[in-house]
């Protein structure tokens, strides 16, 4: 009642300001619930905040009512994952004023006037501010505590020791006490205050920790306000964190990583200061990791206090590292990369470990067996397991080098599952569980009750596919060549145990006389009578999980050389555009844009600002491509100031020199591909900066051409630096093929390129870019210019055999077609000032013979110039033959597919190209091999999690300590949806969903922002564009007639349909978070329908929701509507928003289904994918009332609810139509109110469109002796509406039950 009388955001006549309102909310609605979440969140999506209290805050109103609603607004903002500080930086004059108040407020205490669960929720919104220092509003105070003058708190001495340490400091320590000394007394009270701000609030930490008792009744209060100090202290909660950073390997005012060596000298400097005995020398960290099993056990997986709950709410501290903006050192930010994504690897094997054994059913049998009443697909009972090999440790571990054993499984399955099975891969992940249950035959499996004690799990152990054995009991090896075909269902794999929990389990067998875990695999079933006892073989997908993790720890055993210009960067320090193009040291002046441009107006238009001044005056001349030279903006060591001054004095000059491409030779295909894309200026400035060393960093929304960029960035690369290799890394096999297809169609020779991964089947293409399938192209590359050896020789009239190996074909090159080119060129070269005949080009040219199959005549006769170099080019077309045979020559010499494969990764390609994933399966092997690369460009950067973009950096060692790279392009989009993290306190509360792409923005790392997109309609764009800088549309949105065409049958090409509850009933939830809404399914569906009747082709159709529950129900009411309807068919995809990302389509129907509350949607970045998807119409079914007063929706919800919220249909309007978009139709326009109402006229028109076609097919039947065959297409309409009229009844009937 009170938001609707003063700031409900729809109600227009709006009751002044009052203070005494604030008072009384917080008072009877916030304090009054013991700051329930409930009451708080209400109030938050009422938009209290936006719309009262910050709008109407003055230091004259402010009280300790005003001043804790607004921090409590903003810590649920947080909570759910929100902006927060936009109304701030809107109206940001009184903020410093109010963070003062929170300050002085934290450090109060008398609990009568702030309690110390205010305090608490004081310390929450610090600890936020402090994890928001890109925000400039927020940084600017929160500088102040944090800087050095807050050694103001240090006592005299230890201040002295730690200025001593580092000499540099002493000098900005005189230089603020200086600057103390010009203060008035006010500004000196102020700075004194801020400066021993920390200090004080340690002491009140300490004071609160000390009231807290040893014994007897505990104050949840103070336990909470401690844990949020130390939040707020090292962004850390566990205590041993605390204890753990305290003697973090680091200088502490260097801020450099500290050795092993150092740090035991610094022990023993410790041991010989205080001559104390108790200082114990602590295992190093590495030592700790070295010794951690990778694969967790029972004893983690199912450990809450380890691995939270999925739905963590957002409220209370959790023993978890952060991924924020900064980290200490490269090992600082391994390790909290390692410890986080080992927990996320944990929670998704302990969600498929419980669905896979629980659909196994392992229930005890009468005899005290095991017995399994179910099946999965996921899990195999394992015949046998034999430990086949334990190696001897590795000089200074005492753990094995590597144990592997034997594990047999019976495939008596479906063929389709047994291929699955057979098709295992190395390096893929299985767990090994026992299990032991008490549950009778035939329980049944209660997911609310605990899942361990109900399947009587007892172990889980992790393993790494070797690979399947052979009859033979050998190895299968991945490779080229066909699997053989094995008979019978028995399949025995080779695994890899982890040492280190192999040997952890021995040596607790060994000292506790515990049971021995490796047996039981071996005796379950065989001696199933002795024990009752059973093991599952469990694959679970986490191959990139596991190879992750051991990236990781073998990165933190050895030294990470990163670039210097990339080191302070990837640690969230220094000047963050210290890595651009313009601050590098060696920046290119003169660079080969080659086909970038179409011509020289699009080149002028490209550099807006710049004077454009061409080397030739011929306008016939001035054609791409083109080489350009920049004035070199080197600005390191320079002020801002100068750079601005210099940028002032007048527009900068480029010179364009256009130059022509060599004649590759007479056949058609010598012709280079060329690019045909007009790139915008943006586009253009993307490109230039991709050339240039450094980093790159590309922002580009929807449809603003991305890929295009990316691949004109790789071929301006692989032409400007034929002697660079490019690695191209992307998030998903998806992504990457799309860029693969798109390089393909550029001027890039083709055996150099490379797709490494598994994700090569999928490339749309006849040719196959995987490792295999380029040595099979170079082989047969190879026998084809061997021909073409053979065909030159028989055109020379040489005799014997010179196209019988690479190295013959070398020595007739060099022997006989050099000497025959070289007297060819003796005869027809200038000589002196005259020019030789022309005709004597052609009449003494020695391959017309060869040259025969080519376009003739080859010589046109028309000038020297033009004749000469179109034998030079015949020549360069021979030369490349003998060039391309003299570095496929080691395929000669290696004889085995893995040798060639290796070759080809280290010497032939120049573009390669993986996954994530992959990247970090591989890191090992492809160091191993001496892997090396110049230049890295990652695609969807924004998706890709932090260390999986970190570990592509360090697929190289080092050269004499420094890393080759030479640039880094990322290309992403951080207002789009970020990297899946399954485990919500790892999303929400660790910040893990953050890519490196998304920091790196934070920071202030200089972006590249496209602001054209060529998708979607114009009016389909505002619906987004708004999160964006000035994201306007390409031409051909205007102008193209699919854009300028109304969608046929709607009157609007976009629109919100209300959907009310449909038989009282709106969202469901059959599951926990499992969200349904059978209205919206209905409607949904209906729609579709609809327009498949009008003509619309099914696969121009995609069908969004946000929830899986909800995809789930369309599916199934599609399969049971229309699905096998030849006249309607199955829309081109049903599935979620968040699965759907990357992708687009024509026509996409959306469903939000929640009435309740807003949901995942109101994470701004899932609803901007949401609105980006379709290209031409857009139809969203949702509650409106509920949406659109959600306040970060505002933006498209505004623009939405401008138009009706029922639907408009012009049903007798079909697809295609000739009406342009917003023309009025000449046909007749329905208005359909609700779900029924439509439900009912797609049934009708479905029925009429039956009658029509049957009356067509009877006259024509009357005309023509096809009869059988009309009968027999009457007999599948008939069906067809059979089955329509019995769904129909069913509905019906169906409606009426409920």
């Amino acid at each position: 009642m009170l938001a609707n009388k003063y700031w409900a955001p729809r109600v227009k006549k709006k009751l002044p300001f009052e203070s005494k309102v604030i008072e009384d909310v917080y008072g009877k609605e916030i304090v009054k619930s013991k700051f329930a979440i409930r009451k708080i969140m209400l109030l938050e999506f009422s938009q209290y905040l936006e719309n009262y209290l910050w709008m109407n805050y003055s230091p004259e109103v402010s009280s300790k009512a005003y001043l804790m609603s607004i921090c409590c607004m903003v810590n649920e903002k947080f909570r759910e994952n929100v902006p927060a500080w936009e109304t701030f930086k809107k109206k940001p004059e009184h903020f410093p004023f109010f963070f003062k108040r929170v300050l002085d407020a934290s450090l109060v205490e008398n609990d009568s006037e702030f309690s110390l669960q205010e305090q608490t929720i004081l310390l929450l919104f610090l600890d936020h501010c402090f994890n928001s220092l890109e925000v400039d509003l927020i940084r600017g105070q929160v500088q102040q505590l944090i800087s050095l003058p807050m050694w103001m708190g240090l006592k005299p001495a230890r201040l002295e020791l730690e200025l001593k340490k580092t000499p540099k400091l002493r000098k900005f320590w005189n230089l603020i006490r200086k600057n103390d000394g010009k203060m008035d007394e006010n500004a000196q009270t102020q700075a004194y205050q801020e400066r021993r701000f920390l200090s004080q609030l340690i002491q009140k930490f300490i004071s609160v920790l000390k009231s807290i008792p040893l014994s007897g009744p505990l104050s949840m209060d103070k336990v909470h306000y401690c844990e949020r100090f130390i939040e707020l202290m090292i962004d850390l909660e566990l205590l041993d964190m605390l204890k753990f950073y305290t003697g973090f390997e680091i200088n502490d005012q260097t801020g450099n990583a500290l050795t092993e060596n150092e740090m035991t000298t610094i022990h023993y400097d410790r041991i010989t200061s205080l001559q104390v005995s108790r200082h114990e020398r602590r295992i190093s960290q590495i030592q700790q990791l070295n010794q951690m099993p990778l694969y967790p056990t029972e004893k983690i997986i199912w450990d809450e206090n380890i691995v939270p709950t999925e739905y963590y709410s957002g409220e209370g501290c959790l023993a978890l590292p952060k991924l924020n903006l900064q980290f200490l050192t490269l090992h600082d930010y391994l390790l909290r990369n390692f410890n986080l994504f080992r927990l996320e690897s944990t929670y998704e094997i302990r969600q498929d470990i419980e669905d896979s054994v629980s659909r196994m059913k392992p229930w005890q049998s009468e005899y005290g067996g095991v017995i399994f009443g179910g099946w999965a697909r996921m899990a195999q009972p394992i015949v046998s397991f034999t430990v086949i090999e334990v190696a001897k440790p590795n000089i200074g571990e005492n753990w094995p080098m590597r144990v592997r054993a034997d594990v047999t499984v019976n495939l008596n399955v479906r063929d389709n599952i047994k291929e699955e099975w057979e098709g295992l891969r190395k390096h893929d992940v299985c767990f090994l569980i026992t299990v032991r249950p008490t549950q009778p035959y035939g329980t049944k499996f209660d997911r609310r009750q605990p899942f361990v004690e109900q399947t009587g799990l007892v172990y889980v152990r992790g393993c790494e596919i070797q690979g399947m054995l052979d009859d033979k009991g050998r190895v299968i090896e991945e490779g080229p060549e066909p699997k053989p075909r094995l008979k019978g269902d028995s399949r025995t794999f080779r695994v890899f145990l982890d040492p280190n929990q192999y040997q952890q389990d021995m040596t607790n067998t060994i000292q506790n006389a515990a049971e021995d875990v490796q047996p039981l695999f071996y005796d379950c079933c065989i001696l199933e009578d002795k024990l009752p006892l059973t093991a599952l073989c469990l694959l679970v997908h986490i191959v990139e999980k596991k190879a992750v993790l051991e990236t990781i720890r073998h990165l933190m055993n050895t030294d990470c050389v990163v670039p210097d210009w990339l080191h302070d960067i990837i640690l969230g320090y220094g000047d963050p555009s210290s890595a651009h193009y313009s601050k590098m040291p060696n920046q290119i002046a003169s660079l080969d844009f080659n086909d970038t441009f179409l011509s020289i107006d699009h080149l002028r238009a490209s550099f807006p600002g710049y004077s454009i001044k061409v080397t030739v005056e011929d306008p016939a001349l001035q054609i791409p491509p083109f080489r350009i030279t920049f004035p070199v903006e080197n600005e390191v060591g320079k002020k801002r100031k100068e750079c601005d001054e210099e940028r002032a004095e007048g527009p900068r000059v480029l010179i364009v020199e256009p130059h022509v491409i060599l004649n590759r030779g007479p056949y058609p295909y010598n012709q280079p591909k060329r690019n045909t894309i007009q790139f915008t200026h943006t586009q253009i400035e993307a490109i230039r900066a991709g050339m240039q060393p450094g980093l790159t960093m590309v922002v580009g929304p929807p449809g603003t051409g991305k890929t295009d960029v990316a691949v004109q960035i790789i071929s301006n690369l692989y032409h400007n630096f034929p002697e660079q290799r490019t690695l191209i890394v992307t998030h998903s096999n998806q992504a990457l093929n799309q860029l693969f297809e798109k390089i393909m169609a550029l001027d890039i020779d083709e055996r150099h390129l490379l797709r490494l991964g598994h994700g090569e089947e999928e490339l749309e293409t006849e040719k196959d870019f995987s490792r295999y399938g380029r040595v099979n192209y170079v082989l047969a590359r190879r026998l084809e210019l061997l021909r073409e050896v053979g065909r030159l020789q028989e055109s020379l009239g040489v005799p014997g055999d010179v196209s019988y190996t690479c190295e013959t074909a070398g020595h007739f090159f060099l022997y006989q077609v050099m000497s025959r080119w070289e007297e060819y060129m003796s005869k027809v070269k200038v000589k002196g000032s005259k020019l030789p005949d022309v005709a004597d080009i052609c009449s003494f040219f020695p391959f017309h013979q060869y040259f025969a199959n080519a376009p003739q005549p080859i010589f046109k006769g028309r000038s020297y110039t033009e004749d000469m170099e179109i034998a030079e080019g015949c020549f360069r077309h021979i030369k490349k033959i003998f060039t391309q045979l003299e570095e496929f020559r080691a395929f000669e010499l290696l004889r085995s597919g893995l040798d060639r494969s290796k070759y080809l990764l280290v010497k032939e390609a120049k573009i390669i190209a993986m996954t994530c994933t992959h990247a970090a399966l591989k890191r090992h092997d492809l160091v191993e091999l001496g892997f090396k690369y110049d230049n890295i460009l990652m695609e969807e950067a924004a998706q890709i999690l932090e260390i999986e973009t970190f570990i592509p950096l360090l697929l190289q060692n080092p050269q004499d300590g420094f890393s080759r790279l030479k640039r880094w392009i990322m290309i992403g989009d951080h207002h789009q949806l970020p990297p899946v993290i399954k485990n919500m306190a790892f999303q929400k509360y660790s910040n893990m969903e953050q890519s490196l792409f998304t920091r790196f923005v934070r920071v202030g790392v200089p972006t590249v922002d496209l602001d054209a997109q060529g998708r979607a309609r114009a009016s389909l764009c505002n619906l987004y564009n708004w999160r964006y800088k000035n994201l306007g549309n390409l031409p051909h949105v205007q102008l193209l007639p699919e854009f300028r065409t109304a969608n046929a049958g709607f009157l609007y090409d976009f629109q919100l349909i209300n959907v009310e509850d449909f038989h009282g009933v709106g969202e469901s939830e059959p599951n926990p978070y499992f969200y349904q809404n059978l209205g919206e399914a209905e409607y949904v569906v209906a729609l579709f329908m609809y327009m498949c009747l009008l003509g619309y082709p099914a696969e121009k159709i995609s069908i969004l929701t946000t929830y899986n529950g909800q995809k789930h129900l369309i599916r199934d009411i599609i399969n049971q509507r229309c699905g096998n309807n030849p006249m309607i068919g199955r829309p081109n995809k049903v599935t979620t928003v968040d699965r759907f990302q990357g992708q687009q389509n024509d026509y996409i129907i959306l469903s939000l289904v929640r009435t309740k509350a807003v949901g995942h949607l109101r994470d701004v970045r899932r609803l901007v994918v949401a609105m980006s998807r379709a290209r031409l119409g857009l139809y969203i079914f949702a509650r409106v009332s509920l949406f659109q007063n959600c306040f970060e929706l505002t933006p498209a919800f505004s623009q939405l609810t401008a138009r009706p919220l029922q639907l408009y249909i012009i049903p007798t309007e079909y697809f295609p139509t000739t009406r342009q978009n917003g023309e009025h139709p000449s046909h007749q326009v329905h208005v359909i109110k609700n779900m029924p109402q439509m439900a009912n006229f797609v049934y009708n028109m479905y029925m009429h469109m039956i009658q029509s076609t049957r009356q067509h097919r009877q006259l024509a039947d009357e005309t023509s002796n096809l009869s059988m065959k009309h009968e027999l297409i009457d007999g599948i309409l008939i069906a067809c509406l059979n089955a329509i009229v019995k769904e129909h009844v069913r509905k019906m009937q169906w409606q009426q039950d409920r």
